[in-house]
């Protein structure tokens, strides 16, 4: 096979020059160019001088702007051909700063692609046993993993893995099988509903969390009772922009267990449509705190009017105002007053409800509106107080946090108490002559 390879190789260089019509070679390109048999046309140069193409360097620029040296931090980074291993093919990278050669992936020694490595311990930590999970990672990946090399990588990843200490108290609740709820909603486009009912169950045990009970209730009913007519005629909260007044918004910057956990999961993703799936599924199968993923909620008008009049909530938004502008850009009269979202990732710890929505960007990015309109929706669907969740938006190297109360509530002034030790004198209206 490689000898009749290497002779149809030859051949194929030999009449590399060579038309189909004639049979001539021709002597003014070169043997590696191909040759057209249809006529050249002029090519004029462009009037504008601004519509010229970018260098090739500035086009390597835009294409790999994501990509950092991990040896001097700089983005002047170009790909360098690729590294076989024995079970994958890796991508390598130049630094023109340092002039270095690396790869993306920051955890190293290990022989199995990393993804097979989080899939294993995923399987593992959702209720299966070691030998169960192998067998899933071969209907998979088609590769034979042995128990004690998966035993190993859960030992090694215990630290990130949190729900590892969980997962015998949540056995004795829920099967493998019944741990973890799937769902796909089909609104618009296909969100997977997941919901980790052995989690939640421990979690709420707590008695710091044991208020959090009507959240799970609503978990519960999602699957039965979800309105999906709303979310396929209403609004989309993504889209919607709205004046928000932040100037008592305290914006708290970290670096947390959820920044880790995203720059370790990014590292097995390659195409950047699956960054939130992948994040959602090892924190929803591993972390002790996540409860949900693409959790649907939607406000109506009344549920708005509600909090304006009763609770005196700021919220500028007026859905029929809303609701005509968005018919006349779509030309879409069947729109509901009504609008919609899906919490990526919903937690529970530290005695609050947490939303957090990934953003690759996380500093150029700020979600305000967007993540309050998705507390509210889900205070106002769980009869929860609004004081009881926080939100935050976050990527593998900033977590901002913030609560969403302070973005639609603001404080009046209190007026200055009297001291009731003072003592006040009376003042007199009439005047006394003095008499001597």
């Amino acid at each position: 096979m490689k000898i009749k390879q290497f002779i149809i190789r030859l051949i194929k260089r030999l009449f590399r020059g060579k038309t189909l019509t004639d049979t001539k070679t021709v002597s003014n390109f070169s043997e590696t160019r191909e040759v057209f048999s249809e006529p050249l046309r002029e090519v004029k140069p462009p009037t504008n001088p601004t519509t010229t193409s970018p260098p090739d360097s500035e086009k390597t620029k835009k294409k790999s702007h994501s990509v950092k040296c991990p040896y001097c931090n700089s983005k002047e980074v170009i790909k360098r051909g690729r590294r076989k291993t024995k079970y994958e093919v890796r991508q390598l990278f130049y630094c023109k700063h340092c002039q270095k050669t690396f790869t993306q992936q920051k955890v190293k020694g290990y022989s199995y692609p990393l993804k097979v490595i989080l899939d294993g311990i995923s399987f593992y930590n959702t209720g299966w046993t070691l030998e169960e999970s192998c067998n899933l990672l071969k209907e998979k990946f088609g590769l034979d993993v042995k128990p004690s090399t998966l035993s190993d990588w859960v030992k090694e990843f215990k630290e990130l893995c949190s729900y590892t200490r969980m997962r015998d108290f949540g056995l004795k609740l829920f099967s493998a099988n019944q741990a973890i709820q799937c769902i796909k909603l089909y609104h618009r486009q296909v969100f997977e509903f997941k919901y980790h009912r052995a989690k939640i169950a421990l979690i709420l045990q707590d008695f710091k969390h044991s208020k959090f009970e009507p959240l799970r209730e609503f978990l519960d009913l999602v699957s039965v009772e979800c309105p999906h007519q709303l979310f396929l005629e209403g609004l989309r909260i993504s889209e919607l922009k709205i004046p928000f007044d932040l100037s008592e918004v305290v914006f708290r910057r970290k670096h947390n267990f959820a920044c880790r956990i995203a720059d370790l999961v990014l590292q097995a993703v390659n195409d950047n449509k699956l960054r939130h799936s992948a994040i959602q599924n090892f924190m929803i199968a591993n972390d002790s705190v996540t409860v949900a993923c693409e959790v649907p909620v939607y406000l109506r008008e009344e549920d708005i009017e509600h909090m304006q009049e009763n609770l005196g909530f700021l919220i500028p938004i007026k859905l029929t105002n809303l609701l005509k502008e968005q018919q006349k850009q779509s030309n879409n009269t069947t729109l509901q007053p009504v609008i919609t979202g899906h919490i990526d990732i919903l937690q529970v710890r530290n005695g609050a409800i947490h939303i957090l929505d990934y953003k690759p960007q996380a500093k150029k990015e700020k979600p305000v509106e967007q993540l309050t309109l998705y507390a509210i929706a889900l205070s106002r669907l769980t009869g929860l107080r609004l004081y009881e969740f926080k939100c935050a938006w976050f990527d593998e190297e900033d977590y901002f946090e913030f609560y969403p109360l302070h973005v639609i509530y603001k404080l009046r002034k209190k007026q200055e108490k009297e001291n009731p030790l003072q003592i006040k004198l009376p003042i007199m209206e009439d005047s006394y002559d003095l008499q001597i």
